[in-house]
Protein backbone atom coordinates (compact mmCIF):
# COMPACT_ATOMS: atom_id res chain seq x y z
CA UNK A 1 0.00 0.00 0.00
CA UNK A 2 1.36 3.34 -1.01
CA UNK A 3 1.44 6.55 0.67
CA UNK A 4 -1.02 8.26 -1.04
CA UNK A 5 -3.55 5.08 -0.12
CA UNK A 6 -3.00 5.12 2.89
CA UNK A 7 -3.60 8.27 3.72
CA UNK A 8 -6.78 8.38 2.06
CA UNK A 9 -8.28 5.75 3.68
CA UNK A 10 -7.12 7.16 7.18
CA UNK A 11 -9.10 10.16 5.53
CA UNK A 12 -12.18 7.92 4.84
CA UNK A 13 -11.89 6.67 8.83
CA UNK A 14 -11.47 9.84 10.05
CA UNK A 15 -14.68 10.96 8.13
CA UNK A 16 -16.68 7.71 9.43
CA UNK A 17 -15.43 8.12 12.81
CA UNK A 18 -17.54 11.24 12.80
CA UNK A 19 -20.16 10.63 10.57
CA UNK A 20 -21.78 7.78 12.14
CA UNK A 21 -22.95 10.19 14.86
CA UNK A 22 -24.97 11.96 12.47
CA UNK A 23 -27.34 8.55 11.48
CA UNK A 24 -26.62 6.09 14.67
CA UNK A 25 -29.37 8.19 16.33
CA UNK A 26 -32.16 7.43 13.65
CA UNK A 27 -31.12 4.25 13.12
CA UNK A 28 -31.98 3.36 16.91
CA UNK A 29 -34.87 5.31 16.36
CA UNK A 30 -35.90 2.70 14.04
CA UNK A 31 -35.15 -0.03 16.11
CA UNK A 32 -37.05 1.17 18.93
CA UNK A 33 -40.27 1.49 16.75
CA UNK A 34 -39.84 -2.06 15.58
CA UNK A 35 -39.48 -3.22 18.90
CA UNK A 36 -41.75 -0.94 20.05
CA UNK A 37 -44.49 -2.40 17.46
CA UNK A 38 -43.40 -6.34 18.28
CA UNK A 39 -42.94 -6.69 21.97
CA UNK A 40 -45.57 -5.73 24.61
CA UNK A 41 -45.35 -2.83 27.10
CA UNK A 42 -43.16 -3.71 29.76
CA UNK A 43 -45.22 -4.42 33.50
CA UNK A 44 -44.58 -2.80 36.72
CA UNK A 45 -44.32 -4.38 39.80
CA UNK A 46 -47.25 -3.55 42.16
CA UNK A 47 -45.44 -1.05 44.81
CA UNK A 48 -46.73 -2.07 48.41
CA UNK A 49 -43.70 -0.73 50.25
CA UNK A 50 -41.81 2.36 50.62
CA UNK A 51 -38.18 1.81 49.70
CA UNK A 52 -35.77 4.07 52.37
CA UNK A 53 -34.25 7.26 50.55
CA UNK A 54 -31.67 9.47 50.87
CA UNK A 55 -32.13 12.40 48.73
CA UNK A 56 -28.78 14.16 48.43
CA UNK A 57 -28.86 18.43 47.13
CA UNK A 58 -25.40 19.33 46.70
CA UNK A 59 -24.49 23.47 47.12
CA UNK A 60 -21.38 25.10 45.61
CA UNK A 61 -21.07 29.02 47.14
CA UNK A 62 -24.83 29.73 46.30
CA UNK A 63 -27.69 29.08 48.86
CA UNK A 64 -30.31 31.41 47.72
CA UNK A 65 -32.55 28.57 45.61
CA UNK A 66 -31.90 25.69 48.27
CA UNK A 67 -34.86 26.87 50.06
CA UNK A 68 -36.95 25.79 47.00
CA UNK A 69 -35.70 22.63 46.28
CA UNK A 70 -36.11 21.91 49.88
CA UNK A 71 -39.78 22.92 49.64
CA UNK A 72 -40.21 20.97 46.53
CA UNK A 73 -38.95 18.07 48.22
CA UNK A 74 -41.03 18.10 51.39
CA UNK A 75 -44.16 18.01 49.21
CA UNK A 76 -43.41 14.37 47.57
CA UNK A 77 -45.94 11.92 47.92
CA UNK A 78 -44.00 9.75 49.88
CA UNK A 79 -42.90 9.33 53.15
CA UNK A 80 -39.55 7.14 53.67
CA UNK A 81 -36.85 9.57 53.00
CA UNK A 82 -33.96 11.75 54.50
CA UNK A 83 -33.03 15.04 52.58
CA UNK A 84 -29.33 15.69 52.95
CA UNK A 85 -28.07 18.91 51.40
CA UNK A 86 -24.25 19.29 51.61
CA UNK A 87 -23.47 23.25 51.41
CA UNK A 88 -19.80 23.34 50.46
CA UNK A 89 -18.40 26.75 50.87
CA UNK A 90 -21.60 28.53 51.63
CA UNK A 91 -22.52 30.87 54.13
CA UNK A 92 -25.28 28.82 55.96
CA UNK A 93 -26.37 31.52 58.21
CA UNK A 94 -29.78 32.25 56.97
CA UNK A 95 -30.34 28.66 56.46
CA UNK A 96 -33.51 27.02 58.78
CA UNK A 97 -35.03 23.89 58.03
CA UNK A 98 -37.59 23.20 60.97
CA UNK A 99 -38.66 19.29 59.27
CA UNK A 100 -36.55 16.88 60.98
CA UNK A 101 -36.15 15.00 57.52
CA UNK A 102 -33.83 17.54 56.88
CA UNK A 103 -30.25 17.12 57.66
CA UNK A 104 -28.02 20.54 56.50
CA UNK A 105 -24.21 19.91 56.49
CA UNK A 106 -21.46 22.32 56.06
CA UNK A 107 -18.47 20.49 55.13
CA UNK A 108 -15.27 22.25 57.31
CA UNK A 109 -12.89 21.84 54.27
CA UNK A 110 -13.61 23.11 50.65
CA UNK A 111 -14.80 19.79 48.82
CA UNK A 112 -15.34 21.14 45.45
CA UNK A 113 -16.59 18.02 44.05
CA UNK A 114 -19.50 16.49 43.18
CA UNK A 115 -18.90 13.03 44.44
CA UNK A 116 -16.78 14.12 47.56
CA UNK A 117 -20.30 15.77 48.91
CA UNK A 118 -22.21 13.47 47.49
CA UNK A 119 -19.68 10.70 49.86
CA UNK A 120 -19.76 13.52 52.58
CA UNK A 121 -23.52 12.77 52.86
CA UNK A 122 -22.94 9.35 52.62
CA UNK A 123 -20.47 8.94 55.42
CA UNK A 124 -23.06 11.05 57.82
CA UNK A 125 -26.33 9.22 57.04
CA UNK A 126 -28.50 9.03 59.75
CA UNK A 127 -29.49 5.24 59.11
CA UNK A 128 -28.21 2.99 56.48
CA UNK A 129 -30.67 4.13 53.32
CA UNK A 130 -31.84 1.78 51.03
CA UNK A 131 -31.22 3.81 48.12
CA UNK A 132 -30.18 7.83 47.33
CA UNK A 133 -31.11 10.04 44.21
CA UNK A 134 -29.00 13.12 43.06
CA UNK A 135 -30.76 16.26 43.40
CA UNK A 136 -28.57 19.80 42.30
CA UNK A 137 -29.67 22.75 44.28
CA UNK A 138 -31.55 24.39 41.18
CA UNK A 139 -33.62 21.54 40.91
CA UNK A 140 -37.45 21.35 41.93
CA UNK A 141 -39.05 17.36 42.00
CA UNK A 142 -42.79 16.22 40.81
CA UNK A 143 -44.41 14.69 43.88
CA UNK A 144 -44.30 11.37 42.08
CA UNK A 145 -40.80 11.76 42.04
CA UNK A 146 -40.04 8.80 44.02
CA UNK A 147 -42.90 6.65 43.14
CA UNK A 148 -41.83 6.94 39.46
CA UNK A 149 -38.76 5.71 39.91
CA UNK A 150 -40.11 2.53 42.66
CA UNK A 151 -41.30 1.10 39.51
CA UNK A 152 -38.33 0.38 37.68
CA UNK A 153 -36.29 -0.57 40.70
CA UNK A 154 -39.59 -3.00 41.33
CA UNK A 155 -38.79 -4.48 37.80
CA UNK A 156 -34.79 -5.60 39.05
CA UNK A 157 -33.05 -1.95 37.61
CA UNK A 158 -30.25 -1.06 40.27
CA UNK A 159 -29.79 2.76 38.51
CA UNK A 160 -32.45 4.91 37.02
CA UNK A 161 -32.64 7.96 35.22
CA UNK A 162 -35.17 10.69 35.36
CA UNK A 163 -36.33 13.46 32.87
CA UNK A 164 -34.94 16.86 33.59
CA UNK A 165 -37.59 19.39 31.79
CA UNK A 166 -37.35 23.34 31.90
CA UNK A 167 -38.23 24.98 34.68
CA UNK A 168 -37.61 28.43 33.01
CA UNK A 169 -38.18 29.73 29.30
CA UNK A 170 -37.61 33.40 29.68
CA UNK A 171 -34.15 33.91 27.40
CA UNK A 172 -33.30 32.42 24.34
CA UNK A 173 -30.69 30.63 25.55
CA UNK A 174 -32.66 28.65 28.19
CA UNK A 175 -35.15 27.84 25.22
CA UNK A 176 -32.30 26.66 23.14
CA UNK A 177 -30.55 25.06 26.23
CA UNK A 178 -33.79 22.96 26.93
CA UNK A 179 -33.98 22.36 23.41
CA UNK A 180 -30.29 20.64 23.63
CA UNK A 181 -31.84 18.48 26.84
CA UNK A 182 -35.35 17.26 24.92
CA UNK A 183 -32.65 15.84 22.39
CA UNK A 184 -30.40 13.80 24.54
CA UNK A 185 -33.62 12.58 26.74
CA UNK A 186 -35.29 11.09 23.66
CA UNK A 187 -32.26 9.64 22.27
CA UNK A 188 -29.50 8.80 25.06
CA UNK A 189 -32.73 8.40 27.22
CA UNK A 190 -35.76 7.04 26.23
CA UNK A 191 -34.70 5.41 22.56
CA UNK A 192 -31.20 4.23 24.20
CA UNK A 193 -33.04 2.28 26.88
CA UNK A 194 -35.99 0.97 24.96
CA UNK A 195 -33.51 -0.55 22.53
CA UNK A 196 -31.56 -2.66 25.14
CA UNK A 197 -28.71 -0.29 25.94
CA UNK A 198 -28.40 2.14 29.00
CA UNK A 199 -29.93 5.47 29.16
CA UNK A 200 -26.50 8.06 30.07
CA UNK A 201 -26.90 9.73 33.26
CA UNK A 202 -27.56 13.65 33.22
CA UNK A 203 -25.88 14.66 36.61
CA UNK A 204 -29.37 14.98 38.76
CA UNK A 205 -32.51 13.49 38.78
CA UNK A 206 -30.92 9.87 38.83
CA UNK A 207 -31.27 7.49 41.14
CA UNK A 208 -29.22 4.35 42.48
CA UNK A 209 -28.98 1.44 45.34
CA UNK A 210 -27.06 2.82 47.72
CA UNK A 211 -24.62 -0.41 47.68
CA UNK A 212 -24.34 0.36 43.68
CA UNK A 213 -23.21 3.59 44.03
CA UNK A 214 -20.62 3.31 46.70
CA UNK A 215 -19.59 0.24 44.72
CA UNK A 216 -18.53 2.63 41.89
CA UNK A 217 -17.24 5.59 43.22
CA UNK A 218 -16.48 5.04 46.90
CA UNK A 219 -12.50 4.01 45.92
CA UNK A 220 -12.22 7.02 43.26
CA UNK A 221 -11.72 10.63 44.20
CA UNK A 222 -13.10 12.35 41.09
CA UNK A 223 -12.33 16.39 41.26
CA UNK A 224 -14.19 18.53 38.24
CA UNK A 225 -16.94 18.09 36.20
CA UNK A 226 -17.81 14.67 34.85
CA UNK A 227 -18.52 12.65 37.79
CA UNK A 228 -21.19 11.74 36.41
CA UNK A 229 -19.32 10.12 33.32
CA UNK A 230 -17.04 7.66 35.55
CA UNK A 231 -20.42 7.02 37.20
CA UNK A 232 -22.20 5.73 33.64
CA UNK A 233 -18.93 4.01 32.61
CA UNK A 234 -18.39 1.73 36.00
CA UNK A 235 -22.19 0.73 36.08
CA UNK A 236 -22.49 -0.46 32.71
CA UNK A 237 -18.65 -1.75 32.54
CA UNK A 238 -19.97 -4.12 35.75
CA UNK A 239 -22.78 -5.00 33.55
CA UNK A 240 -25.62 -3.29 34.79
CA UNK A 241 -28.14 -0.99 33.01
CA UNK A 242 -29.10 1.79 33.64
CA UNK A 243 -32.99 2.70 33.09
CA UNK A 244 -34.78 5.57 32.17
CA UNK A 245 -38.40 7.07 32.89
CA UNK A 246 -40.22 9.94 31.50
CA UNK A 247 -42.46 9.70 34.40
CA UNK A 248 -39.75 11.11 37.18
CA UNK A 249 -39.90 14.65 36.81
CA UNK A 250 -37.05 17.04 38.15
CA UNK A 251 -37.38 20.75 36.82
CA UNK A 252 -34.28 21.94 36.10
CA UNK A 253 -32.74 25.97 35.90
CA UNK A 254 -31.66 26.12 32.24
CA UNK A 255 -28.76 28.10 31.40
CA UNK A 256 -30.10 31.67 30.55
CA UNK A 257 -26.98 34.26 29.62
CA UNK A 258 -23.96 33.88 27.65
CA UNK A 259 -21.53 34.25 30.26
CA UNK A 260 -23.07 30.91 32.54
CA UNK A 261 -23.06 29.35 28.79
CA UNK A 262 -19.75 29.56 28.22
CA UNK A 263 -18.41 28.86 31.46
CA UNK A 264 -20.73 26.29 32.04
CA UNK A 265 -20.01 24.18 28.13
CA UNK A 266 -16.48 24.73 28.77
CA UNK A 267 -16.39 22.40 31.86
CA UNK A 268 -18.60 20.10 29.43
CA UNK A 269 -16.10 20.25 26.78
CA UNK A 270 -13.67 19.11 29.20
CA UNK A 271 -14.83 16.17 30.42
CA UNK A 272 -15.68 14.82 27.13
CA UNK A 273 -11.98 15.06 26.30
CA UNK A 274 -11.12 13.62 29.95
CA UNK A 275 -13.69 10.84 29.39
CA UNK A 276 -14.65 9.86 26.06
CA UNK A 277 -12.33 6.70 25.52
CA UNK A 278 -14.30 5.24 28.26
CA UNK A 279 -15.47 4.19 24.95
CA UNK A 280 -13.16 2.42 23.35
CA UNK A 281 -13.18 0.35 26.72
CA UNK A 282 -16.79 -0.51 26.57
CA UNK A 283 -17.00 -1.22 22.60
CA UNK A 284 -14.33 -3.77 23.31
CA UNK A 285 -16.11 -5.34 26.37
CA UNK A 286 -18.96 -5.71 24.58
CA UNK A 287 -17.74 -7.38 21.44
CA UNK A 288 -15.86 -9.92 23.68
CA UNK A 289 -18.52 -10.69 25.96
CA UNK A 290 -21.46 -10.07 22.99
CA UNK A 291 -22.60 -7.82 25.18
CA UNK A 292 -25.38 -5.53 23.37
CA UNK A 293 -25.62 -2.99 26.57
CA UNK A 294 -21.77 -2.43 26.80
CA UNK A 295 -20.87 -2.04 22.99
CA UNK A 296 -23.73 0.87 21.95
CA UNK A 297 -23.07 2.30 25.30
CA UNK A 298 -19.79 2.80 24.03
CA UNK A 299 -20.57 3.74 21.02
CA UNK A 300 -22.42 7.09 22.35
CA UNK A 301 -19.97 7.39 24.41
CA UNK A 302 -17.73 8.26 22.25
CA UNK A 303 -19.39 10.86 19.84
CA UNK A 304 -18.41 14.68 20.70
CA UNK A 305 -20.69 17.28 21.62
CA UNK A 306 -23.65 18.21 19.33
CA UNK A 307 -21.53 21.33 18.10
CA UNK A 308 -18.22 19.59 17.35
CA UNK A 309 -19.42 16.76 15.21
CA UNK A 310 -21.90 19.14 13.39
CA UNK A 311 -19.21 21.62 12.38
CA UNK A 312 -16.66 19.15 11.78
CA UNK A 313 -19.26 17.55 9.54
CA UNK A 314 -19.56 20.56 7.33
CA UNK A 315 -16.03 20.89 7.03
CA UNK A 316 -15.64 17.34 5.61
CA UNK A 317 -18.54 17.63 3.13
CA UNK A 318 -16.92 21.18 1.94
CA UNK A 319 -13.60 19.79 1.70
CA UNK A 320 -15.01 16.77 -0.15
CA UNK A 321 -16.46 18.95 -2.80
CA UNK A 322 -13.44 19.59 -4.20
CA UNK A 323 -12.19 15.80 -2.98
CA UNK A 324 -14.65 13.25 -4.06
CA UNK A 325 -18.03 15.05 -5.01
CA UNK A 326 -20.18 11.86 -4.23
CA UNK A 327 -18.86 11.77 -0.80
CA UNK A 328 -19.63 15.33 -0.54
CA UNK A 329 -23.42 14.05 -1.31
CA UNK A 330 -22.98 11.44 1.46
CA UNK A 331 -22.52 13.98 3.98
CA UNK A 332 -25.12 16.55 3.08
CA UNK A 333 -27.55 13.41 3.16
CA UNK A 334 -25.81 12.91 6.89
CA UNK A 335 -26.86 16.20 8.14
CA UNK A 336 -30.30 16.21 6.76
CA UNK A 337 -31.18 12.80 8.68
CA UNK A 338 -29.68 14.43 11.79
CA UNK A 339 -31.86 17.41 11.21
CA UNK A 340 -34.83 15.22 10.92
CA UNK A 341 -33.91 13.04 13.84
CA UNK A 342 -33.78 16.50 15.91
CA UNK A 343 -36.63 17.31 15.09
CA UNK A 344 -38.93 14.14 15.14
CA UNK A 345 -37.20 14.96 18.64
CA UNK A 346 -38.72 17.74 19.64
CA UNK A 347 -42.58 16.94 18.18
CA UNK A 348 -42.50 13.30 19.92
CA UNK A 349 -41.45 15.31 23.30
CA UNK A 350 -43.81 17.93 25.01
CA UNK A 351 -41.65 21.04 23.57
CA UNK A 352 -43.15 24.45 24.31
CA UNK A 353 -43.42 26.92 21.45
CA UNK A 354 -41.29 29.19 22.35
CA UNK A 355 -38.21 26.24 22.17
CA UNK A 356 -39.05 26.45 18.28
CA UNK A 357 -39.38 30.18 17.79
CA UNK A 358 -35.76 29.72 19.73
CA UNK A 359 -34.36 27.60 17.12
CA UNK A 360 -33.53 30.29 14.71
CA UNK A 361 -30.95 31.31 17.25
CA UNK A 362 -28.46 28.12 16.88
CA UNK A 363 -25.91 29.65 14.74
CA UNK A 364 -25.39 32.21 18.14
CA UNK A 365 -25.64 29.18 20.37
CA UNK A 366 -23.21 27.66 19.02
CA UNK A 367 -20.58 30.34 18.64
CA UNK A 368 -20.54 30.50 22.18
CA UNK A 369 -19.73 27.11 22.71
CA UNK A 370 -16.92 27.36 20.38
CA UNK A 371 -16.01 30.24 22.80
CA UNK A 372 -16.64 27.72 25.22
CA UNK A 373 -13.82 25.23 23.63
CA UNK A 374 -11.13 27.99 23.22
CA UNK A 375 -11.11 27.82 27.09
CA UNK A 376 -11.73 24.27 27.41
CA UNK A 377 -8.50 23.91 29.11
CA UNK A 378 -8.96 25.99 32.15
CA UNK A 379 -12.13 24.74 32.36
CA UNK A 380 -12.52 23.84 36.12
CA UNK A 381 -10.32 26.71 37.16
CA UNK A 382 -12.76 28.88 35.97
CA UNK A 383 -15.72 27.87 37.76
CA UNK A 384 -16.72 24.73 39.26
CA UNK A 385 -20.58 25.11 38.87
CA UNK A 386 -23.45 27.01 37.05
CA UNK A 387 -24.39 29.89 39.04
CA UNK A 388 -28.49 30.55 38.07
CA UNK A 389 -30.11 33.39 39.30
CA UNK A 390 -32.54 33.57 42.21
CA UNK A 391 -35.63 34.43 39.93
CA UNK A 392 -38.28 31.43 39.49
Amino acid sequence: MDVRTLAYNLWLLLQLSIGYNLVLPVVLLVGYLIRKAFVSKRQSAPLTLEPDYAIIVTAYEQTVLLPSVVASLLKLNYTNYVIYIVADKCDISTLHFDDPRVQLLRPEQVLASNTRSHFYAIQRFIRPHERLTIIDSDNLVDPEYLNELNRYFAQGFTAVQGIREAKNLDTTFSCLDAARDIYYHFYDGKVLFEVGSSATLAGSGMAFTTELYRASLEHLDVTGAGFDKVLQNAIVGAGHRIAFTESAIVYDEKTAKSDQLVKQRARWINTWFKYFSYGFGLIFKGLTTFNWNQFVFGLILLRPPLFIFLLLSVVFMLINVWVAPTLALVWFLGLLTFVAGFFIALLLSDTHPKIYKSLWNIPRFMLYQIMALLKVRKANQISVATKHGSSE
